[in-house]
């Protein structure tokens, strides 16, 4: 098993610059990847952006250019760096841990974009 906490969250103008992390603890030796996603007020959760143990990226062409995952060879935390934000990238952002033996999700932090 593993645990996911998220923190960061804040409220910021468009333009702004915000740090999340997702610490983890537990089983993560198992793990094989973080994935960021987002779920904004009455829409679906969204992937945002993934990093693999090998520390490869992937992002969501919305975020492209604007937001970073990074990590260490620890996996432990996780960030994502958003540059540029903008009023749509408004939602709560969690984190997921891809195990070999299944996901888990972090509860959650909220991010605010104010125009």
């Amino acid at each position: 098993q593993v645990q996911l906490v998220e923190s960061g969250g804040d409220l910021v103008q468009a333009g702004g610059s915000l740090r999340l992390s997702c610490a983890v603890s537990g089983r993560t030796l198992s793990l094989n990847a973080i994935g960021w996603y987002r779920q904004a007020p009455g829409k679906e959760r969204e992937w945002v952006a993934r990093i693999t143990r090998g520390l490869s990226t992937t992002y969501a062409d919305s975020v492209k250019g604007r937001f970073t995952v990074s990590t260490d060879n620890t996996m432990n935390p996780v960030y994502l760096q958003m540059t540029s934000l903008k009023p749509e990238d408004t939602a709560v952002y969690y984190c997921n841990a891809q195990m070999s033996f299944g996901d888990y999700w972090g509860q959650g932090t909220q991010v605010t974009v104010s125009s």
